[in-house]
């Protein structure tokens, strides 16, 4: 069915990412328009307001406000704080809207359970930005498992290293560094997208059982260096040899994490290195690195066991000099495996006639992808668009009924890591 009309939508939550999924309306004008803004940052609604040429009386302070008023467009791209997403989705869903929905949906199965009663209660069409689907990279890992060449799945290896400046940045000093404020664990905020794949690649074979550790290993009081202060451009006599000081990652390097690191100074048209620098002696990117308040866990290890007995093994690693997300699948008939950052896969089939037991084919995926989360940015819109004109669903859209799975393994996987690694079965029930 083709699209006869643009689709058109209001931006709730006029952060990064939220922005990234309204361009697409400016490349692709025939498709979406952006027509609206609910975000309590006057400058982001000014800026909104320009970049898509909607009406001022267009611009709301909140979600609940938008709520109140008239529905005036098809849809809402939900790009609020992870701990938001529940209190801004329930009142513009009972109004009417349809939703892109950032990952994750929910931060509690309680939420999850809450939500998805209010999509099927509202008959709403609620799409989840797990990004990574729509990847050039996973897109051909699902494509060869579906044409059948590796078999039944037996068993997947996933990991993600983050890298230290990453996690420096989001995870000990930043908006995900304590789950006390940002209602979310480590695995939950930035690990959602690989437990998605992981239930995406199984096709629909629920997991039953789940296990994990984790621990704080690095970034705790006890590991500081003797010397340390507690701000790296106040007190730290270390603060050009460390490797975590905030004068290295991000004075030195100003456009490396722009979007949070400098989020105070963004109603500045042309911010000076002297703000930056005086952003830094107050704000939380400034901290000691072993002393700020982090309680999240730089590393955790998931086991998954599924319903049909297949495995799945998923590692958490923060602090690597590199980021990087790595795929291993093992199937009855052959294998695959590929670095995601590296843009190949290699596929290797059983061949008992060989000499060495296998066939072998690497896959080049790096003329396909663009920029943003390795081209899926666009891809995860523009079926957005098409999911809230036409229905229909591609093999990678992410309806929020399909993406319990995955944030159900992952609050069983951090209730395992809670209970010392017990197992923690998967209750379906409920959805």
């Amino acid at each position: 069915m083709a699209q006869s009309k643009p689709v058109t939508a209001v931006i709730v939550g006029g952060g990064h990412r939220a922005i990234i999924y309204g361009d697409y309306s400016l490349k692709h004008p025939d498709e979406l328009q952006i027509v609206g803004i609910a975000d309590p940052m006057e400058e982001r609604r000014e800026m909104a307001r320009k970049r898509y040429g909607f009406p001022a009386e267009n611009c709301f302070a909140t979600a609940q406000e938008l709520a109140q008023h008239p529905k005036f467009a098809d849809a809402v791209i939900n790009g609020t704080m992870d701990h938001q997403h529940y209190e801004t989705s329930v009142p513009l869903l009972e109004r009417g809207y349809d939703m892109l929905l950032e990952k994750p949906f929910a931060v509690s199965e309680e939420e999850m359970r809450g939500l998805i009663r209010t999509v099927k209660a509202n008959r709403s069409k609620v799409m989840v930005c797990h990004v990574l689907r729509y990847t050039p990279f996973y897109r051909e890992i699902k494509r060869r498992i579906l044409s059948g060449e590796l078999g039944d799945i037996i068993n997947l290896q996933m990991a993600e290293q983050v890298s230290y400046h990453h996690l420096s940045t989001s995870y000990v000093r930043g908006k995900w560094a304590n789950s006390d404020h940002c209602k979310t664990s480590m695995l939950l905020a930035k690990s959602c997208h690989d437990i998605d794949i992981m239930t995406w690649l199984m096709g629909g074979v629920k997991p039953r059982t789940v296990s994990s550790f984790g621990s704080i290993y690095q970034f705790k009081p006890e590991n500081a260096p003797k010397e340390a202060g507690t701000r790296c451009l106040v007190d730290c006599p270390l603060v050009d040899t460390c490797r975590y000081s905030a004068k290295k990652l991000y004075f030195e390097h100003p456009n490396r994490w722009e979007c949070y690191v400098w989020s105070e100074l963004e109603h500045l048209e042309n911010a000076t290195d002297e703000d930056r620098w005086n952003s830094l002696l107050h704000s939380p990117y400034g901290r000691c690195m072993y002393k700020s308040d982090n309680n999240v866990v730089d590393h955790q290890s998931v086991l998954v066991n599924f319903e049909n007995g297949a495995t799945g093994t998923f590692n958490l690693v923060g602090g690597s000099a590199r980021s990087a997300r790595t795929i291993h699948i093992i199937g009855t008939k052959g294998e695959l495996e590929g670095v995601f950052e590296d843009e190949t896969i290699t596929v290797r089939k059983i061949d008992a006639d060989a000499d060495s037991g296998y066939s072998s084919e690497t896959v080049d995926l790096s003329a396909v992808g663009e920029e943003g989360h390795g081209g899926g940015d666009d891809e995860l819109t523009a079926d957005f668009v098409r999911f809230i004109a036409t229905g229909e669903q591609s093999i990678s859209c992410t309806a929020i009924e399909n993406s319990v799975a995955g944030h159900l393994t992952v609050f069983n996987a951090d209730k395992s890591m809670a209970e010392g690694g017990a197992p923690v079965a998967c209750d379906f029930s409920a959805y």
